[in-house]
């Protein structure tokens, strides 16, 4: 385990211490119902909400620059005002990008731009920036939530929120703070923005499937992108440059990508969580050292406290068959929620039939990515702050917990889970050397 230690540095820090155009009006009827706000603050149109983005993400991929473009968007007189990311590269890619796509709403000016280690205590300092996305790799969402609230921004976080116990119990506090500051927090956790999901998720709290007796979900993907070593990379940068590879960077997939599905199950549930996992995992196909120490695939058995279990697989090997779908049966029926469909549908218990179908997903109306920042918009010119703390903080620790249970071999239960003193972070934070931890071997590798 990696301990938090100070160092002497003044370029590097602690864990603790660093620590297209479419709006509302495009959106289904029942969703604008549900998210729209009376305005006062920045009322009309009148004032510029400023955002600030932390993390830009590389050209092969980057949920960063995808956030700021959904931001800018979100509503008038939105602009990108300010940007920080630890390499100039990716900063410098992401801002070309977006000026392209949205020249009226990029303001981005040189001594706005920062790079390195404090890049985004620089950001953070510029008292113009209203909201801040946090869209680096998940083992610096704890630090930066924490700063961020510290300087009162409201924020869009992207999932997960951490990759370990510490850093969960650190994003519950700080998501009580933003509760006292009447600040926003909206999470990336983009389903429960999806009016076809929401639609879905309320037929289920109404009865349509009866009584919950058993969920299934799958996120069964090939694999991602992958930046080869360059000689002049030390082991830190390689390692963050292929974040998604290394269990201290990205909590590995399942907690990185498979979240998703966990999150909706969790939303199925009522935000209820298990109280003990265990489950079976493994490292089959990307076993070369470039992709680093974390799984290729992970099966998981959920149990909550009624007994109800939930059946959680996901993989990541090229050359397999995809399959991204949900299953959640009831003493009624059956709801069967295809990810990559154009609905969800319910079938009886042992019919074939659909007795319930969704509203079709796709187009504007189904924009989960564009809904959940046009909530945070009109939440802040509104004065009535969103704070989805609760469950985007849960619901990683619900992953974590399932990585937990397939990397020991162990059943875990949330109380171990959510009182681990297993601390993924490394030494200290710059470039230079570090070892890659050792893959996980079920048996061998300990629960702390």
């Amino acid at each position: 385990m990696a301990s938090d230690r100070a160092n002497n540095s003044g370029t590097t820090s602690s864990r603790r211490e660093f620590l297209k155009t479419s709006t509302a009006s495009v959106m289904g009827a029942a969703l604008v119902t549900e998210l729209a706000v009376t305005s006062n603050a920045h009322a009309a149109g009148s004032d510029v909400i400023r955002v600030g983005l932390i993390g830009c993400g590389s050209p092969r991929g980057g949920r960063g620059r995808g956030a700021a473009d959904n931001c800018i968007h979100a509503g008038p007189n939105v602009k990108l005002y300010a940007m920080a990311d630890l390499f100039k590269d990716h900063l410098d890619y992401t801002r070309q990008y977006l000026s392209k796509n949205g020249s009226d709403k990029v303001d981005v000016a040189d001594d706005r731009c920062f790079v390195g280690w404090d890049a985004y205590k620089n950001l953070l300092a510029l008292k113009e920036v209203d909201v801040v996305i946090l869209a680096t790799p998940p083992a610096f969402r704890p630090i930066h939530l924490k700063a961020a609230v510290e300087a009162g921004k409201h924020i869009f976080a992207e999932k997960p929120v951490a990759v370990d116990a510490p850093g969960v119990r650190s994003v519950l506090q700080t998501c009580e703070e933003a509760k006292k500051k009447n600040l926003s927090l909206v999470s990336g956790l983009c389903w429960r923005y999806d009016s076809t999901m929401r639609e879905t998720m309320q037929k289920i709290h109404d009865g349509g499937v009866g009584d919950l007796v058993a969920l299934q979900c799958t996120y069964n993907a090939h694999g991602l992108w992958m930046v080869p070593r360059k000689p002049g990379f030390s082991d830190m940068e390689w390692q963050v440059r292929n974040w998604l590879y290394f269990t201290w960077l990205s909590g590995d997939h399942n907690v990185e990508q498979h979240i998703h599905s966990l999150d909706k199950m969790a939303w199925a549930m009522r935000d209820e969580y298990p109280v003990k996992a265990s489950g079976i995992g493994g490292r089959q196909v990307r076993t070369d050292p470039a992709y680093g120490n974390i799984f290729d695939h992970h099966f998981v058995v959920y149990e909550y406290a009624n007994g109800t279990k939930l059946f959680s697989c996901c993989r990541q090997q090229n050359d397999t068959r995809s399959d991204v779908s949900d299953n959640i049966m009831g003493t009624k029926g059956v709801c069967h929620v295809d990810t990559n469909g154009p609905r969800s549908t319910i079938k009886p218990v042992g019919g074939s039939s659909p007795i319930w179908k969704s509203g079709n997903r796709g187009g504007s109306i189904g924009d989960m990515y564009l809904n959940e920042h046009v909530a945070l918009i009109e939440s802040i010119r509104a004065g009535k702050p969103i704070n989805n703390g609760d469950y985007m903080t849960k619901s990683t620790m619900m992953a974590i917990m399932g990585r937990m249970a397939t990397y020991t071999g162990q059943l875990i239960t949330w109380d171990q889970a959510m009182n681990s003193k297993e601390d993924l972070s490394p030494p200290k934070y710059e470039f230079g050397p570090l070892p890659v931890a050792k893959v996980a071997r079920p048996g061998e590798t300990k629960f702390s």
